[in-house]
């Protein structure tokens, strides 16, 4: 047996106002477009903004359905949007906020399992990283440099 050792880095910003000025606006597209989820069932808006390479932004909310498993994250929404919109594109950086209809969320939300693997598929397919950068809906930002630091075991391509 040889033991192996997982190690991720990540920033953590005491708020909105100490992430860069171009990053803060990518969040408050993610908080503005947050507003648009649709969440009658788990009072859980989430909101996600893209930066490309071509300088566009696109943004998805969550859009949830009384069958759950048919309801789409916001990071999803946005990076198939964006796979749809521009293929050639690169996704440099993405900006996620999330809100609860019953509690305030004060601490960060990353993107779920599912959405880290979609991410991933981006990541591999341009061979180069993709910023993340996630919040509640108020209070600390957290930073990865990759999707990588958040799914550090990745299944791509290779294992197939």
């Amino acid at each position: 047996m040889k033991p192996l050792t997982i190690t991720s880095r990540l920033e953590v910003y005491e708020s909105l106002d100490e992430i860069p000025p171009a990053i803060q606006d990518l969040m408050k597209s993610a908080i503005k477009v947050r507003d648009n989820a649709y969440a009658p069932y788990s009072l859980f808006k989430v909101g996600a903004a893209l930066l490309l390479d071509n300088d566009e932004i696109v943004v998805g909310s969550n859009q949830e359905n009384a069958s759950y498993p048919s309801g789409l994250c916001a990071e999803r929404t946005a990076v198939f949007a964006a796979g749809a919109q521009y293929p050639g594109s690169h996704i440099l950086k993405i900006a996620i906020s999330a809100k609860s209809m019953k509690h305030k969320v004060v601490s960060p939300v990353p993107p779920c399992g599912a959405c880290r693997q979609a991410l991933v598929e981006y990541e591999v397919k341009q061979e180069e990283p993709i910023e993340i950068y996630f919040m509640g809906e108020t209070g600390k930002v957290v930073k990865a440099e990759s999707v990588k630091d958040l799914l550090p075991l990745v299944f791509d391509n290779s294992c197939l």
